[in-house]
């Protein structure tokens, strides 16, 4: 069972019922975020029982928002490898690092956690039209995810996203649309689309549930280190919610008495120069991010104007002592090259844009060669391939 209990407006902390479909808090126009009752699950939970179940990310089913089994749409996400990066590692001067590979997901990248999720509960509420703006992978696993469970799918995506995207969306049974523009042009047309015609958007943030899939990443990794955290952790940020997944994940093992220690790591947002709000946000001490016009970037998953999260991530940031770091093209393309030739890893640039980030805060005396440091690659470099 689920020990779901409400959720929560991120902004004025409203309470909404999960029993009915949500969306956001259109006073605040700020997520919603799910909360367990964590004190009935530190009594009916075991910690080390979750452990040896079957792999795959079901297994935390009590701190996921689907409460029937049946509902649970599964295709083999999580449980990525942490893999120690000796090559790497030795050539940067630094002794413990590691990367967190999602490439091994369901369509090859770490979206397929969320969506798995967000569907799923879709799916729960009776949702059988979902609808999604996507720089590409988004699109892709909520694809699959209608597919397996049986309901449609429509994806507005950039023209030119990665023709791997567009092709395994329509594959599985997905309409798309090519937009003229970026996501943010996309969000738009995929809003009017639902409320006109009854679709169900699951764009990041817009519904509370991808974070939950997101933030099982972050439960992974306590598990993989004996049950205490690294000292940073280095994620790629277009919209966020890995990051707020992640951070929500350690107030809540923390809150079920699972840490070894209150030890908790330094998140660290990277994003590309060519669009990087939250990185200037959060250099200028703002609260929010402001849109970013003329967004530009090889990695198109870093290409995201605003997150709708921003307020959030950059709150995230800052109670873990994080950073925030911009990578230029040039330096995640170099980034991703030195990540395959040194450890046979082809990430995707927004994954190989963390190695560059690392790279520039070792530069600047951020990072101890002896601390413990995981970057995120979220993707495989496969899915940039060109069809030509």
């Amino acid at each position: 069972m689920s020990y779901l209990h409400h959720l929560e407006c991120s902004v004025c902390g409203g309470n909404f019922d999960p029993a009915i479909l949500q969306t956001f808090c259109q006073n605040c126009q700020a997520p919603l975020l799910a909360r367990y009752d964590l004190e009935q699950a530190q009594t009916g939970i075991d910690r080390d029982e979750i452990s040896r179940r079957p792999k795959g990310m079901w297994r935390w089913r009590e701190i996921l928002p689907v409460f029937a089994q049946e509902n649970m749409l599964f295709l083999g996400e999580g449980d990525t490898p942490l893999l120690r990066l000796y090559a790497s590692g030795t050539e940067l001067g630094l002794t413990q690092l590691y990367v967190k590979d999602e490439s091994i997901n369901p369509t090859g990248t770490f979206k397929a956690r969320g969506l798995a999720a967000a569907v799923s509960k879709a799916k729960e509420l009776g949702v059988t039209k979902v609808i999604i703006p996507t720089a590409g992978n988004a699109g892709g696993a909520m694809a699959a995810y209608a597919a397996r469970g049986g309901m449609q799918a429509h994806i507005f995506m950039p023209a030119d996203t990665p023709h791997a995207n567009q092709y395994e969306s329509q594959i599985v049974g997905a309409a798309i649309e090519l937009v003229d523009g970026l996501i943010s042009d996309a969000a738009k047309l995929a809003r009017e689309k639902a409320a006109t015609e009854g679709w169900f958007d699951v764009s990041t943030f817009k519904e509370p549930y991808r974070t939950e899939g997101k933030k099982i990443m972050g439960y992974e990794l306590a598990e993989q280190f004996g049950w205490t955290l690294p000292d940073v952790i280095i994620y790629p940020t277009g919209g966020g919610t890995g990051l707020v997944g992640m951070w929500k994940a350690f107030n809540e093992m923390e809150a079920l008495g699972w840490l070894e220690s209150s030890h908790r790591p330094r998140l660290v947002a990277v994003q590309a120069a060519g669009c990087a709000p939250i990185i200037k946000a959060f250099e200028d001490g703002a609260k929010s991010s402001e849109f970013w016009n003329g967004a530009q970037t090889v990695a198109a998953g870093l290409r995201v104007p605003k997150s709708f999260a921003d307020k959030i991530i950059l709150d995230d940031l800052r109670a873990s002592h994080g950073a925030a770091v911009a990578v230029s093209d040039e330096q995640l393309l170099a980034a991703q090259r030195f990540l395959a030739s040194r450890e046979g890893i082809f990430a995707a640039p927004e994954g190989a844009a963390t190695l560059a980030g690392l790279m520039q805060l070792k530069e600047k005396g951020w990072v101890r060669p002896d601390e413990r440091i995981v970057l995120f690659n979220t993707g495989t470099g496969l899915k940039y391939i060109s069809a030509e």
